[in-house]
């Protein structure tokens, strides 16, 4: 029986995760309310704009339904999604709030604006060879992170704008974000990754 993994469709590439998802025979479903939450194994949050993501979020009364179920079940956030899973936004409004549940500090829009967006080949061991080539569009960093949290992936120092390794993919136990867009590129390894994540839980 394929697992139920939602998408989180209050704003942002919904359509390109399920789209994802449904190439890698699972069920989707397009969660907008906390009731469409109830049975779902799995959820992606999209990427899009974190602090209009915010914003719509507590206007659903989604906030408590998710810091819940973070618990409970696997979530993935890409790019904005990132964002919604840290415990804190080093550049957030002062009114912006998160799930939770990665202890990272995430920076918003850390790579520059639109006009900045690039693409980069990233080695991560979880996915295996070849190299992943990353779409980053506005993308956050994660700035800093805990011990309890496993990196999957960084911009090396001699490839990256600050020449420090800049960490853009990491798991906390069933939690896991990447600052870049998997949703955007023919390679479903990410979501296989996360798949795999939601059947072995």
């Amino acid at each position: 029986m394929s697992p139920v993994i939602g998408v989180l469709a209050i704003q942002g590439d919904v359509r390109e995760h399920a789209r994802c998802l449904e190439q890698l025979d699972v069920d989707v479903r397009l969660v907008k309310t906390a009731e469409q939450l109830k049975g779902i194994a799995g959820l992606v949050i999209p990427g899009g704009e974190s602090t209009t993501m915010s914003i719509l979020a507590v206007k659903n009364n989604l906030f408590g339904p998710l810091r819940e179920l973070r618990t409970q079940i696997p979530m993935y956030g890409s790019c904005a999604g990132l964002i919604m899973l840290a415990d804190s936004i080093s550049d957030g409004r002062a009114d912006q709030e998160t799930i939770g549940g990665l202890n990272i500090t995430a920076k918003r829009n850390a790579f520059g604006r639109q006009v900045d967006s690039f693409e980069i080949d990233l080695h991560i061991p979880a996915i295996g060879e070849p190299d992943y080539h990353a779409v980053f569009i506005r993308a956050p960093l994660v700035e800093a992170a805990s011990s309890a949290v496993e990196v999957l992936a960084a911009i090396p120092a001699d490839k990256s704008l600050t020449g420090t390794d800049q960490v853009v993919a990491v798991r906390q136990d069933n939690l896991m974000a990447t600052s870049f867009h998997p949703e955007i590129t023919s390679d479903l390894r990410i979501h296989k990754y996360f798949v795999d994540m939601v059947r072995s839980a």
